[in-house]
């Protein structure tokens, strides 16, 4: 499909700068092929989900990957700055630079906060469109505690552009459940949740499930192709072990639906129930690229927040409840002063028939 087919118009005033407090407060659309829009708020999951349906969230960590500091190179110094993206290694990480220039390979840097001993690391590869490969002095988790002490939130571009980062995104753009370190950008649909109304969903039969997908910068990086078979869609680090693999599709046996939370751990559910149409554990890095036209084999209802235009994202909820349907979606968000993006509000989507869906 042409990219512009997934293109629209959003207002500034509606991208989101701060969460709604408190998070669970926010509204959330509810969309049903063929049925109304419901406009709803994040507490009605208690009516809208179901004893026996499965909640699957990805509980990733955000570090602070924002890093600042000085290229050494002889006795000649500028200031350059990195956004860490994926990890290679214990001790290696790529990074968008600024300005990535004025890099090359085997430069020396310095990274600090102005506050403690620099973190140091040298350029060891250079790629297109500012893509780079640091390493580090540090490795392992040692190298971990030094990005936080050293990093800031890495807050998403549409945000940064507007604003600074303020003290409160350490807790506003971190999930409550989050606990696997390596994700520089937030699964943002789990911001919406607050440990009571997890328990309450608990209460009601609603079982929840982690798994773990690192989410990369490389999701707010805007499509170059015009067309929709000639995008490359960046790769993340995911994994699902056996025990929840059974927990999950003992539900789905049992008649309940397998709720995602956010486009991440779709995806991951997804990448790990191609191989047999069937979900399967899973760990290793993955880049699916869910477009119209694909058949989702595990997931039956996605919260999601609301996406950017042209977006890899938009083409996942536009195949995941159909084109139309989210094009009208979305114009619906827009009119009634729905908040986009990362710290915006919610949708609640449920999938479109497909026709090799049993019936």
């Amino acid at each position: 499909m042409r990219v512009s087919e997934f293109d629209f118009h959003l207002p500034e005033n509606l991208i989101a700068l701060h969460p709604a407090e408190p998070r669970d407060s926010a509204r959330l659309l509810v969309v049903r092929p063929g049925g109304p829009f419901e406009d709803r708020h994040v507490p009605d999951l208690r009516t809208l989900l179901r004893p026996g349906d499965v909640l699957v969230v990805n509980d990733t960590r955000v570090l602070p990957a924002e890093l600042r500091g000085v290229r050494i190179r002889g006795e000649n110094r500028a200031g350059v700055s990195f956004n860490l993206h994926k990890r290679v290694d214990a001790k290696t990480w790529r990074a968008f630079a600024r300005p990535a220039k004025k890099l090359a390979l085997l430069d020396e840097l310095e990274l600090t906060n102005g506050e403690m001993e620099p973190l140091k690391a040298r350029i060891s590869g250079k790629g297109d469109a500012g893509d780079v490969t640091l390493e580090f002095e540090l490795a392992g988790a040692e190298l971990d505690e030094a990005i936080k002490s050293h990093g800031a939130m890495p807050l998403p571009p549409y945000i940064g552009a507007k604003r600074g980062v303020e003290e409160r995104d350490k807790v506003d753009y971190q999930t409550v459940y989050a606990a696997e370190d390596g994700a520089v950008a937030a699964p943002t649909a789990g911001l919406h949740f607050t440990e009571k109304l997890l328990q309450d969903l608990a209460d009601m039969g609603v079982a929840m499930e982690r798994v773990t997908l690192h989410v990369g910068a490389g999701t707010f990086l805007p499509m170059k192709a015009e067309d929709t078979d000639d995008h490359v869609m960046h790769s993340e680090w995911g994994e699902i072990d056996q025990a929840t693999v059974e927990r999950i599709n003992a539900r789905r046996a049992a008649g309940g639906r397998v709720v995602a939370v956010g486009t991440t751990s779709l995806r991951l559910l997804e990448t790990a129930s191609r191989a047999t149409g069937t979900l399967e554990p899973f760990i290793g890095d993955t880049d699916i690229f869910i477009t119209p036209g694909f058949h989702f084999k595990t997931v039956d209802v996605l919260m999601t927040n609301f996406h950017l235009p042209k977006s890899t994202l938009f083409m996942l909820v536009s195949a995941f409840a159909g084109f139309e349907t989210m094009k009208a979606a979305y114009a619906h968000a827009i009119g009634n002063g729905y908040r986009f993006y990362s710290y915006g509000d919610s949708s609640l989507l449920h999938r479109a028939q497909h026709p090799e869906d049993d019936v």
